[in-house]
């Protein structure tokens, strides 16, 4: 005959694991809603570095080519088509480095979910023999314990939720201030170039761009796991950074550039975006933090009451 102890550990191995899989099952919504997404914007992607790759072989010859010649521009036009088409080439590519990250997250939680198919199943026979073991065991305190101790998982199990999604967030946060600190360095040297800094000032420029474009796909990353994580404690968040999907940072800034002007304002802008972006996930993490004390304050009443019971 099965022990009270031993069935009661069972139990709460069984409990953490099918908690474990529907924690996965929510993981599993989110990363499948991102991959079909991510998938949608390969393909834009892949329609953009086509377009660009033809402007750069337009160039290289045909009329268009010899109408630059003859206005001594071709090398210039054809200089910045080249750009273009490499600011494209890269985008895709790091697109596709985001696909296959969050592929590789869906096939995990898929594994780790067929592991877990019978957990519910396991824990449902499990419940039904410590219900019988109650019922021949005569102790008028044992259906109470058996309570506290279900709300005691519950509540332990939904704080560890709250902790993890605010850990996301955190990285979020840290990474999204990666991204902020490039974009400023590349605001900086815009104004120089607006006060005539001239090719120094717009080589810097550039470069800050370029970085702060790298940076904003490990934001992006991180935005992802924190939206997974958010979605485990019953809030559905699509947390993207402007245009991140469709247009790198460097590619607002090199399509259509008219005037150094028009340049400040846009960096500017996406700035002040990726702002607001990161005071939304530290308003969030501010009410995980709240929620995290309160389910802390829950699960010391219910520990409370339940060394009580055992004392009485």
């Amino acid at each position: 005959m099965t022990s009270s102890s031993d069935l009661d550990e069972r139990l709460r191995t069984a409990a953490a694991r099918m908690h474990r899989a529907d924690h996965l099952r929510r993981w599993h919504t989110a990363a499948a809603e991102q991959v079909q997404q991510a998938r949608h914007t390969l393909a834009d992607l892949e329609k953009d570095l086509s377009k660009e790759e033809a402007d750069v072989a337009r160039l290289e010859g045909g009329m268009k080519a010899f109408l630059a010649r003859l206005v001594s521009q071709r090398e210039v036009l054809l200089d910045r088509e080249r750009a273009e088409a490499d600011i494209a080439r890269q985008r895709l590519d790091g697109h596709r480095a985001r696909l296959a990250q969050i592929e590789a997250d869906e096939q995990a939680i898929e594994a780790e979910l067929a592991a877990l198919a019978t957990a519910s199943e396991d824990y449902a026979k499990l419940l039904a023999q410590k219900e019988r073991q109650l019922l021949t065991s005569g102790d008028a305190r044992a259906s109470e314990l058996m309570d506290l101790g279900a709300a005691l998982d519950r509540a332990s199990a939904e704080q560890r939720e709250h902790t993890e999604a605010y850990q996301a967030g955190q990285a979020a946060l840290q990474a999204l201030a990666q991204v902020l600190d490039h974009l400023g360095a590349a605001k900086g040297a815009s104004t120089w170039d607006l006060l005539g800094g001239g090719f120094v000032a717009d080589a810097i420029e550039h470069n800050r761009l370029r970085s702060a474009d790298e940076a904003a796909w490990h934001a992006q990353r991180a935005l992802d796991v924190f939206s997974r994580e958010l979605a485990d404690v019953g809030v559905t968040a699509r947390v993207r950074l402007p245009e991140v999907d469709t247009r790198w940072f460097v590619d607002t800034f090199f399509d259509n550039i008219i005037t150094d002007v028009v340049k400040h304002q846009r960096i500017e802008k996406t700035r002040a975006e990726v702002e607001r972006t990161a005071r939304w996930v530290q308003d969030v993490g501010t009410h995980l933090r709240h929620r995290d004390a309160e389910l802390s304050r829950e699960r010391a009443r219910l520990l409370a009451e339940r060394e009580e019971l055992l004392r009485g």
